[in-house]
């Protein structure tokens, strides 16, 4: 699908934004739409999963049948059945009369299953019957009947966790799994963030004929920074509430916090998508992805420097108990465990105590002024330590990889969970697993 063909959904759907990830799930919808398949939509709460059950529905052959949403979280689980399903008279108190189901009024179109992880257990099985035969059964009835609907399904948990504490049907969540569609949170898709803030403040503007609210440049960053756990609904709500109450009508950091609740701000170094914008500590020290691995290769680089100066000093022929001492109050320099994560900038990495001594430099590995400084012999002593020399790559890549391998090795190949540990989002590791050429680790 080409660039202009996702930019015509966005438009025709009210989408705002241009994150790959947005954009990759405008695709999987439009592609899956001719086909009659189920399909699941997950993603947070507030992340706009309906609009996409729209485009599914309004890209299909069903185009002109009826479209039904659902919030099966709503539906209180003694009626939910006769909603879904029908009922006949008298089968229950208060069923006066016969009514039809979703399933038999939408005959011919789709039906949008939103917070299908709220769906009681008997319900369930009801719905795995429709999806494999296209059956179903009125609440008081024995007559089976036939419908024809395409399902769309959404949730907000992980069903899969769900299906491992018995509260939803193994088979149920893989024949719902058929597409899956996963809708980013509003906190992965970057400049998207005030795209979207700019665009609710005009619609609120146009609406009662005020100035729109705007940001400073570092109003811009500090909203970018925010982790916005009710996503694209709580950025509306922050927007109308400052077009409401602020008579100035450029809105700086300062102001911008005192809408963004402290609890709800962000804990993690987010991906820099722009210029200028990246995550703070508590200091104000900006920090990124790079920056964390820069500053884990400086700091290693320092203590090699140290290390040269302190085994050169004992190749200077100094007295046993002298060396033995120097080696003892200096013994964190030669410690080869691995370097535990960065903790922020200007801290330096902690190591564990202990280790064996085994960074024991050679002469290639001095540079030009040490070697001025000291004789051919004395070089030579440091040569004849007795102890495996060494060389350790400084690329930036390669450490990179390095991570990456580690991080997966650690979560047993779970790319979520070491994405989460490397401290960047599923996507971007997807991409350095590319790059690297590890796609099979």
């Amino acid at each position: 699908m080409t660039p202009s063909e996702i930019q015509s959904i966005k438009q025709r759907f009210g989408i705002i934004g241009n994150a790959p990830s947005l954009n990759y799930a405008i695709q999987v919808a439009a592609q899956v739409a001719p086909t009659d398949m189920t399909v699941l939509i997950t993603g947070e709460s507030g992340s706009g999963k309906e609009s996409f059950s729209k485009i599914i529905h309004a890209l299909s052959p069903r185009k002109h049948g009826q479209f039904i949403a659902i919030n099966c979280g709503a539906i209180p689980e003694g009626t939910i059945d006769s909603e879904l399903f029908g009922h006949e008279k008298g089968s229950f108190t208060g069923a006066q009369e016969a009514r039809k189901g979703y399933f038999e009024v939408t005959n011919g179109g789709t039906i949008f299953l939103d917070e299908i992880g709220e769906m009681p257990l008997g319900t369930q099985a009801r719905l795995l019957r429709v999806l494999e035969n296209g059956e179903f059964i009125r609440v008081g009835s024995s007559k089976v009947q036939k419908t024809d609907v395409r399902v769309v399904a959404a949730t907000n948990v992980n069903l899969l966790d769900a299906v491992r504490e018995g509260r939803f049907r193994e088979d149920l969540y893989y024949r719902l799994n058929t597409v899956p569609i996963t809708v980013p949170p509003l906190r992965e898709r970057g400049d998207d963030i005030y795209l979207l803030f700019r665009k609710f403040a005009t619609d609120f503007s146009d609406r009662y004929r005020v100035k729109p609210i705007s940001l400073t440049p570092e109003a811009v960053q500090e909203l970018q920074r925010f982790r916005f756990p009710g996503n694209i609904r709580q950025l509306k709500n922050v927007a109308e509430q400052m077009s409401v109450l602020e008579t100035d009508r450029e809105v700086d950091a300062r102001r911008l916090r005192q809408y963004l609740p402290a609890d709800q701000a962000s804990r993690l170094p987010m991906l820099v998508h722009a210029a200028g914008t990246g995550a703070t500590d508590g200091a104000g020290n900006s920090y990124s992805e790079r920056d964390l691995l820069y500053k884990v290769l400086f700091d290693m680089r320092r203590d090699m420097t140290d290390l040269k100066k302190l085994v050169l000093e004992l190749a200077t022929g100094q007295r046993p108990h002298e060396t033995q001492e120097l080696l003892r109050q200096n013994s964190h320099l030669f410690s080869t465990t691995a370097v535990a994560p960065y903790e922020g900038p200007g801290s330096r990495p902690l190591r564990p105590e202990g280790g064996s001594n085994e960074y024991i430099l050679s002469s290639r590995e001095l540079s030009d002024d040490d070697e001025a400084e000291y004789e051919e012999e004395d070089v030579q002593r440091v040569e004849d330590i007795p102890h495996e020399t060494e060389e350790e790559t400084l690329s930036l890549e390669a450490k990179e990889k390095e991570m990456i391998i580690k991080a997966l090795k650690k979560h047993h190949n779970k790319r979520k969970y070491a994405a989460h540990d490397l401290g960047i989002s599923e996507r971007t590791l997807y991409r350095k697993l590319k790059q690297y050429d590890l796609e099979q680790a």
